[in-house]
Formats: structure tokens, C-alpha cells, sequence
């Protein structure tokens, strides 16, 4: 019976056709190419490694801030008139109350001069009118004494006495007048004082717009002459920016500050909070926000930089040491990242806790030393996906 079966088995295989035993072939060898030799490649992606550091929670601004001076000063004269003296050129620094400017002040000191004059004439005839009343004095005095023996009559005094009363308001009049041209002495000295600018503050001359020999043109009442010289003082240098309203109540005058200006790229510079304004600024289609103004831990820094440069801030509202962390940008919507295990990316859902732009902290979902995926740029990188880190054979 088994001497039977194996015969027939031995004629079925006869009985098969050459080709189906070709494709069979063809089929196993193709998978066996597909599995061994033409695999799929583990797809390269960025990653960063949990590990203990510093997390911080900030805010920044919502548009470029900008870097200003508390003490600049755009100045001019208050008359017009012909340059005579500009003895600081742009760059210059200048000591508070030194000579920046000076006008051609011959008119004002000829008047000054005059005034002078006048005060010498006012008190020579306050000298004569009151030594006139003075002798009037003496001399109804004698007469009063002379009546008692009969001498003076009473119309004789009524005389003396009208002297005297016209001579002492003789006296008192050129007095008037002499302190009036002392004070015309004063209003040409002032009018004199005019012709010059004077340093406000100690600083440094930004801009000057003429030249010795220029004329400035005098403006109307009530309208200031443009300004000819930009006085800066570089000790002064703070840092403006907006923030959103949102966060108006988050920050507080004494916060710890990181600044970036665009003049040095790369540079963290460290200042502090002095003032958040009172009010929400409201201006057509743009955002509300709340100004802040920061200033310069390092005098040296503040003095090297120019007003007008652009400056971004971050105010640290906390901080939290020695925890677990990963980079922000490695974290999906809803708390998922994918992890590099094994060759493979798992998706997992973390548990967060402090964070801003750059790091987040991580409570659960994670643990120390394994590598989370940081960029998503291709479609490949997907949970189940094989993977090596970037850079690694």
C-alpha cells in the first residue's frame, strides 16, 4: 500500500507543468530580493536627547523694540542769525553747559552795553533828585524852628513843606527809573544769552545741520526754529518694546531681562524691567499692547549702542533648574513626540510643565537619555517608521 502511494505521488509530480514550477521559483526569489537585498533604508531624522537643564518661562515682544536714549536733546536757537561759533564737530563729547553754538551777537551786546549806560544816567539823577529832597528836609526842619520864635511865617512853611513833598517824589521817581534801567540791563543780558546753545547734559553731538558763516532763519511766534544740533547721552541708552496685552499683567518693573539688538548678532546682553506702561496702546488695525521700557545691566554695552537700533527682549517671569527637558519644536499637537527606540519611532503622549519657545519641561511620557525626533520635514517620519538618528551609520 505505501509502495502504491508513493508511485502515484511520484506520477502527479510528472504530471506538473514545467512553468507553474518556473513562476513558483520566480515568485520566491522576488521576496526573498525584497526582504534581503532591496529593504528600505532607515530614514534619517533630527533628534535630541531628554536630559536635565533649565527651563524658563517668558514673554518677548510682539514687535521689534527699539533701542532709545533717556537724555537726547535736539536743539536750536531761539533767534535767528549768522553762525559765528561751532566748536564741536559730530562725535564730539561735550561737558553739560559747554559753548555748542553761538551767534553773531553784536546787536545784543551793544544793547547790553546801552542798558549799562542808562543805569549809570539813572542813578546820577537819583543821586541829585534825592539830595534835593534831602535839602528840602533839612530846611523845613528850620524853618519849623524858626516859626517858634515868630521868624517863619505859616505860608513860609506851607512852601517849605510843598518842597519837601515834591522833592521827595522827585526822589522816588528817578529811583523807579533807575531800577527800570537796571532791569533793562537784565533783559539785554537775557536777549544777549540768546545768541548761544549750551550743552543740557553732558553727551555726545549725533548731528549738526550748519555750518559757521550759515544763516538760521528765525520762525514765527510760537514756532521753534528747526534744530540744528542732536545732543545724545550715551549713558542713557534703554531699550522700548511692545508686548501683547495678554501678557500686561505677567510682567512687573524688576524681571529679569535678555536682550538681542541687530548691531551684535549672537549676543545675549542682560538687563532689567523698569517700567510697564499704565495704559494699553490702541492703534488702528494692530494689535493692543502694553510698552515696556529695559535697561542695560552693563553701562559699557548700553554706551556702545546707537539709538534707533532695533532690539528684542525676554522677560523672564520664572525658572525652574535641573529638569527634564526636550525641545519645543519636538512636541505635536496635543502633547505627542515620537521617540527613536530600537531602530523604530514610537509615538507617545507627554506630560509638560514650564516651557517657552526654545525648551519644555517634561513631568512623564519620556524618560532621561531617550532620543525624541526635533523636525517632522518628511512624511516618512511616522510612528512604526524604521529610523537612525541623523548622522549616525
Amino acid at each position: 500500500m505505501a509502495a502504491g502511494a508513493i508511485g502515484a505521488y511520484n506520477h502527479d509530480m510528472r504530471r506538473t507543468p514545467r512553468w507553474l514550477v518556473v513562476v513558483v521559483a520566480t515568485l520566491v526569489a522576488a521576496v526573498a530580493l525584497r526582504l534581503l537585498v532591496f529593504r528600505s533604508s532607515p530614514v534619517p531624522v533630527e533628534v535630541a536627547r531628554v536630559e536635565p537643564g533649565t527651563v524658563e518661562e517668558t514673554v518677548t515682544n510682539t514687535r521689534a523694540g527699539t533701542v532709545k536714549a533717556r537724555l537726547r536733546a535736539r536743539l536750536s536757537p531761539q533767534l535767528g542769525g549768522r553762525v559765528t561759533e561751532l566748536p564741536f564737530r559730530k562725535g564730539a563729547r561735550v561737558q553739560a553747559g559747554a559753548l555748542l553754538l553761538r551767534l553773531d551777537d553784536s546787536v545784543q551786546r551793544a544793547q547790553v552795553a546801552l542798558a549799562h549806560e542808562q543805569v549809570k544816567t539813572a542813578e546820577s539823577r537819583a543821586t541829585e533828585a534825592c539830595l534835593a529832597a534831602e535839602l528840602a528836609e533839612k530846611e523845613l526842619r528850620r524853618g519849623k524852628a524858626l516859626s517858634v520864635d515868630g521868624i517863619t511865617s505859616q505860608q513860609d512853611l506851607d512852601t517849605l513843606e510843598s518842597n519837601r513833598d515834591r522833592s521827595r517824589a522827585g526822589c522816588q521817581a528817578v529811583l523807579a527809573a533807575r531800577d527800570q534801567a537796571r532791569a533793562q540791563v537784565g533783559l539785554a543780558e537775557a536777549e544777549l544769552a540768546l545768541t548761544v546753545v549750551r550743552a543740557p547734559f553732558s553727551g555726545v553731538i549725533a548731528d549738526c545741520s550748519t555750518e559757521v558763516g550759515e544763516w538760521i532763519t528765525p520762525a514765527p511766534p510760537g514756532v521753534p526754529i528747526p534744530a540744528v544740533l542732536d545732543l545724545i547721552d550715551p549713558g542713557s541708552v534703554y531699550v522700548s518694546a511692545p508686548i501683547d496685552e495678554v501678557d500686561s499683567q505677567r510682567v512687573r518693573v524688576g524681571q529679569e531681562v535678555r536682550l538681542t539688538v541687530d548691531s551684535r548678532p549672537g549676543e545675549k546682553l542682560a538687563g532689567s524691567l523698569v517700567r510697564v506702561a499704565p495704559y494699553v496702546l490702541d492703534v488702528l488695525e494692530q494689535n493692543r499692547t502694553v510698552e515696556i521700557e529695559v535697561e542695560f545691566a552693563d553701562p559699557q554695552v548700553a554706551a556702545g549702542l546707537l539709538p534707533g537700533t532695533s532690539a528684542d527682549v525676554e522677560v523672564i517671569l520664572a525658572r525652574r533648574e535641573g529638569v527634564p527637558r526636550i525641545p519645543t519644536a519636538a512636541i505635536a499637537e496635543g502633547g505627542k513626540v515620537l521617540v527613536l527606540k530600537n531602530g523604530r519611532l514610537e509615538e507617545r503622549t507627554i506630560a509638560t510643565g514650564m516651557r517657552n519657545w526654545q525648551f519644555t519641561e517634561v513631568k512623564g511620557g519620556v524618560t532621561v537619555g531617550e532620543l525624541v525626533v526635533t523636525s517632522r520635514d518628511s512624511p516618512d517620519i511616522k510612528p512604526g517608521t524604521r529610523a537612525r538618528a541623523r548622522g549616525a551609520r
